[in-house]
Order: structure tokens, then C-alpha cells, then sequence
């Protein structure tokens, strides 16, 4: 598990783990340059947010299988680097995903659980899932917050995964043409 991995190496990752994720889908329009360009530009962002955590599980060969980027509670990246973003983001994938993913996160923001780590991503390449790779990661993620780790998640498919992996459903949201389930996993208990 490489717990600081290079930005670049988990925007590939996850590139891969959400070709067909539908939020993706929507703000990318399905295009895998596109996405490529919005998770480089999203994760050149991430690194600035104090606090912030990524996280690479690699084979026994070293080579990525699945990544995952976590954000503290009420954590974001600067004015300067939201702005950095959005010229990324409009420059390399055009207007409609920046729009698009505006929208998304006005959508969704308020429904953040008080004190949740966001989950933003987490995503295992295409020819690893059901391997258990996800839930190894997922129970790496550190989650000291007394409010826990929270997720979004437009894959119906995933919401099970997710409630088998301790989280439960937060809130449900319609977003343009996505509905967006909301889950949060409570912290751990105090040893």
C-alpha cells in the first residue's frame, strides 16, 4: 500500500475503475480522454486540501490495482486551487464537464454528513474487481473522525457493496439525469 502516491498514478487508476461509472459518464460524456483530463485536473487540486489522503494498493508486483482519495471534514482545496481546476478542467475537457461537475458538487455538498471524512474516490481497475482489492483499501482509509467516511455513489450496483462494507444510506439525491445515493460508515469505536 503506497499511502502518498504520486497524483498521476491514482488519476490513471481511477480513469480505468470509472469508465462506466455513471457520474463519470455524464460529466465526461463517456469520453476516456475526457476523464483522464478531469481526474488529473480534480487530483492536481486534491493534493493542496490540508490533510487530504490518498491511498494506492498495488499487486505483488508493484504494479496499481486500486486508489482511493480522502478529504477531512470541511476540508477543500484553496480559492487558487479551485481556480487552477476549473482552467484545467475547461481547457482540457471543455465547458460541459466543468459545468457539469459544478453542478454536481452543489448537488451533493450539502448533503455531507457533520464531521465525515468524504470519500471522494475509490475505484479497483476493471480486471482486479471482486477480489476483495476494494475492501482491502477501504479498511486502510484512515477514519478518526468521530462522523466517519461518507460516499456518493450513481452505481445502484455499488450501494450494496457499500452496505455490506458497513455503510449505510445517508440521503438520495437527483441530480440532472443522476441519482445519487448518499452513505456514510460510522468511525470506528474508541478503543
Amino acid at each position: 500500500m503506497d499511502e502518498a502516491p504520486a497524483p498521476d498514478l491514482c488519476a490513471a487508476v481511477l480513469t480505468a475503475a470509472f469508465a462506466t461509472e455513471p457520474v463519470s459518464g455524464w460529466i465526461c460524456g463517456h469520453s476516456e480522454r475526457a476523464r483522464r483530463h478531469w481526474f488529473a485536473a480534480t487530483l492536481a487540486a486534491h493534493v493542496t486540501v490540508p490533510g487530504a489522503h490518498r491511498r494506492l494498493l498495488t499487486d505483488g508486483t508493484g504494479r496499481p490495482v486500486a486508489a482511493a482519495v480522502l478529504t477531512p471534514p470541511g476540508a477543500g482545496p484553496s480559492a487558487g486551487a479551485k481556480a487552477a481546476w476549473a482552467v484545467r478542467t475547461l481547457l482540457r475537457c471543455g465547458p460541459g464537464p466543468l459545468i457539469r461537475t459544478l453542478r454536481y458538487l452543489r448537488g451533493t455538498a450539502p448533503a455531507a454528513p457533520d464531521g465525515a471524512w468524504n470519500l471522494e474516490f475509490i475505484g479497483v481497475l476493471p480486471e482486479h474487481t471482486g477480489r476483495g482489492a476494494g475492501r482491502r483499501l477501504l479498511d486502510q482509509l484512515p477514519a478518526t473522525a468521530p462522523g466517519g467516511v461518507h460516499l456518493t455513489t450513481a452505481d445502484p450496483d455499488n450501494v450494496a457493496i457499500y452496505e455490506r462494507l458497513g455503510f449505510t444510506t445517508h440521503a438520495r439525491l437527483r441530480i440532472g439525469p443522476i441519482t445519487t445515493t448518499v452513505m456514510r460508515r460510522p468511525a470506528p469505536p474508541q478503543e
